[in-house]
């Protein structure tokens, strides 16, 4: 996987022992489920995946915010880069920070994660870039198995509910929504 150069040019300046904080955007590409010709469409919505290069998971699409842009805008390009279609980002769903990780480089990193629900616009869903192999649409009942902060993801922007989630340490803050509702 790509890492963004203004990501290695802090490395080559700190080492990897240093954890960065970066933000991460997350695009769950939603679309009305589609049928091919001559049969009668599902009822429902399909969710957009990649399947990653680096581990073989299914995955919505992904990305480091880079420094200046608006995560909404990084979920637009990334899904663009990776997955090769246009999207219209709909609204904030979940804002979360990820566990410390250490990346197979040896690299430390925190995540401010911010996932969007986005609709699907245009374009043939194909690999775009190196960082996956396959794309594909799924019913958002029959979904592949993916790790459970992944799952998650997808799920809080399928359940579109009106107020964005907040997880602290994996747990939902108790926000209160418009007309009082959770």
């Amino acid at each position: 996987m790509p890492i963004p150069e203004f990501v290695a040019e802090l490395r080559a300046k700190i080492g990897p022992e240093h954890p960065l904080w970066l933000a991460g955007s997350t695009a769950v590409i939603i679309r009305p489920a589609m049928a091919p010709a001559g049969v009668s469409a599902a009822s429902g919505e399909e969710v957009l995946l990649v399947r990653r290069s680096d581990n073989g998971v299914w995955s919505p699409v992904t990305g480091i915010v880079d420094p200046g842009e608006h995560p909404a805008t990084a979920a637009v390009r990334e899904s663009l880069e990776e997955a090769m279609v246009e999207v219209r980002v709909e609204r904030l769903v979940r804002l979360s920070v990820s566990p410390k990780i250490v990346h197979a480089t040896g690299d430390r990193a925190q995540y401010c994660d911010l996932v969007f629900r986005c609709s699907w616009v245009s374009g043939e869903a194909a690999v775009g870039d190196d960082e996956s192999v396959d794309v594909a649409w799924f019913p958002v009942d029959a979904l592949p198995e993916m790790p459970e902060h992944l799952a998650s993801r997808v799920a809080v922007a399928v359940a579109d509910r009106p107020e964005c989630e907040l997880l602290v340490n994996g747990v939902p803050l108790p926000i209160v929504g418009p007309g009082g509702s959770r």
